[in-house]
């Protein structure tokens, strides 16, 4: 099929979805914005029976090098002892899947520690940890195509199980740092404009701050002409778990997979995707608006409408995880709710 019919057939579809949700038993619109998600399930999976399970959260952990630069409230060795605490079910995200019935894999690509020991962590060591990035690209290029082909596989090994919708998520003590550098370059803010990025993270200080609002701002300066090159933009400030979200994100297409973009971090690689391959916003779903300053520009870039706004800013998959059941109710409105005709419902007309 090429690709005018592929985007003709895609058309049709989501206007029969459209139709097929404006005839259900409720005034036009009444649903909000469970309405526009449905259809969106039902164009993903090209079918007006869209369902969402099984669902996963897949979790990415990787470490920054540019923790040396105090960019971080917290210290690097966090992220594999929060890895560890992943894998003894004790985290929140781990508590949140469980709640959304959605089973949860954890993955480490990156993590400078070793986990071999937790059987329930997916061991996929990339490197331990990027090179730090206010010094130099934090990936080579092996490095970051080794990343993308994790998350590529995470979603394969996903489709291969049934699994319909995955959540994306994150853990890198560091990575709000990455995610504010490749938002501020993909949204085509100068290096005047970190502040306008820069989040407090774990919870930075007010003396704190500077320290990595000064770091965001020398890493744009220094890739501001390569803002036009999304990946190399990954690969010279991104991290190996951001790197594999991209390329999870590459990857759902093609298996007709939902996606629900996690929070800031999760986004940060949503903009990368979608300026490789624009087709992949359309498999996107976002889950919340995070406290994290940068976040709204990345939303509003991405043309993105969050479903939830509740204040967090934990990361890790955990809003995702909070989503799924609305997205579950989207589908069940488009597939089990009666029409009109259906119920023998008058319309009124």
């Amino acid at each position: 099929m090429n690709s005018s019919n592929s985007s003709t057939d895609l058309s049709t579809l989501k206007s029969s979805a459209q139709d097929a949700i404006d005839n259900k038993t409720k005034p036009p619109g009444s649903l909000g914005q469970l309405e526009s998600v449905a259809v969106q399930l039902a164009t993903i999976q090209r079918t007006l029976k869209p369902v969402v399970d099984p669902a996963r959260v897949i979790v990415f952990g990787a470490d920054h090098g540019v923790t040396e630069e105090g960019v971080s409230a917290f210290p690097a060795e966090v992220t594999v002892q929060m890895m560890a605490n992943f894998a003894a079910g004790g985290a929140a995200v781990c508590v949140l899947s469980k709640s959304a019935n959605a089973s949860l894999e954890v993955i480490d690509v990156g993590v400078n520690g070793d986990l071999s020991e937790f059987s329930a962590i997916v061991q996929q060591k990339v490197t331990r940890g990027t090179a730090n990035l206010a010094k130099g690209a934090a990936m080579t290029h092996e490095q970051l195509d080794s990343a993308l082909q994790v998350g590529r596989e995470a979603i394969v090994r996903a489709a291969d199980q049934g699994v319909q919708c995955v959540g994306l998520g994150e853990m890198g003590i560091g990575n709000t740092t990455s995610a504010a550098i490749l938002t501020g370059l993909l949204c085509a803010q100068n290096a005047d404009a970190a502040a306008d990025v820069t989040g407090r993270g774990t919870g930075l200080s007010d003396e704190q701050m500077p320290v990595k609002q000064r770091v965001v701002a020398e890493a744009m300066q220094r890739l501001e002409s390569l803002s036009d090159d999304p990946m190399e933009c990954l690969r010279q400030a991104g991290g190996l778990e951001i790197a594999a979200i991209v390329g999870a994100m590459l990857e759902a297409p093609a298996h007709s997979m939902v996606v629900i973009v996690d929070g800031f971090i999760v986004t940060s690689a949503a903009l990368v995707a979608c300026q490789i391959r624009p087709a992949v916003r359309d498999n996107l779903l976002f889950a919340h608006r995070s406290a994290e300053i940068g976040h709204a520009l990345a939303l509003d870039t991405l043309n993105a409408e969050p479903l939830l706004q509740l204040g967090m800013r934990l990361g890790e998959g955990s809003a995702a995880a909070m989503a799924i059941p609305l997205v579950r109710g989207a589908a069940a409105i488009m597939s089990d709710m009666a029409s009109f005709a259906e119920a023998g419902v008058s319309t009124g007309e």
